[in-house]
């Protein structure tokens, strides 16, 4: 049976809207691989392919949130914490767990394009100096040591750049580093006994959100153009679509 394909018609962008246009961290991402993608997203509804869902990745996600929870309600300092030397505690906010729920999350109407950015974050901890410290989780399983080193990984480190950026937008005071609590499974084990374990690894990261600014305004640009940007030759999206069309 032939699958229909469905135009979006939700959260498209238009010019002549007065209304604050949703853009998500992911957005923003999604703006900085391919301006092409975006555009066609955002103002055509023609989504990109969508991956499967990372279930492991979200069962790992839950679980941590539910255990640095206890130890925000405590006022305490995780055991993670104290093993890496790092002085802080999980954050208390009254808007905590809508800062990290998707489809909400953090939000700034940047008031010069009129955009409403978005990133629902994993977790937020404070340190002594009340400077609140973004931290994200990551789950993987290899061999090698887990690094922040791959050029793919650029998107990672962006990621945290555009939560720290959004926190100071909102006026918190924020550490300029932030932590990524990597999960890695592992394979070494005799059998597998219904169970994955884990090394977990704290990886500091010093961000720099400096970019994020300009490359909001280049966005704004992209959406209130008539036409559509040039694909990019590394994006592979594109690169499918176009040697389809010639194929044809």
């Amino acid at each position: 049976m032939k699958k229909e394909f469905k135009i979006k018609t939700r959260n498209i962008y238009d010019p002549k809207d007065d209304k604050p246009f949703k853009v998500s961290r992911s957005g923003i991402e999604l703006f900085t691989e391919c301006p092409c993608c975006f555009y066609l997203n955002n103002r055509l509804g023609i989504k990109r392919p969508s991956s499967p869902p990372f279930n492991i990745n979200v069962a790992v996600d839950t679980l941590l949130k539910k255990e640095f929870d206890v130890h925000r309600t405590n006022k305490t300092a995780h055991p993670l914490m104290k093993t890496y030397g790092i002085d802080a505690v999980p954050f208390q906010h009254e808007l905590m767990n809508e800062w990290r729920e998707n489809f909400k999350g953090v939000q700034y109407i940047h008031e010069i394009t009129n955009l409403k950015i978005t990133g629902a974050v994993d977790d937020i901890w404070v340190n002594k100096k009340g400077e609140l410290i973004v931290v994200d989780y990551k789950a993987t399983a290899k061999k090698e040591e887990v690094t922040l080193d791959a050029e793919w990984q650029m998107g990672y480190k962006r990621q945290m750049e555009i939560y720290q950026w959004l926190l100071r937008r909102l006026g918190f005071k924020v550490s300029k580093t932030g932590y990524f609590v990597y999960c890695n499974g592992r394979a070494d084990k005799e059998a597998f006994d219904g169970k994955v374990e884990f090394d977990i690894t704290v990886l500091p990261y010093t961000g720099d959100d400096s970019w994020v600014e300009g490359s909001i305004l280049k966005l704004k640009k992209c959406l209130n153009s008539s036409k559509i940007p040039k694909s990019p030759k590394d994006c592979e999206f594109c690169g499918y679509s176009l040697a389809r069309k010639e194929l044809k």
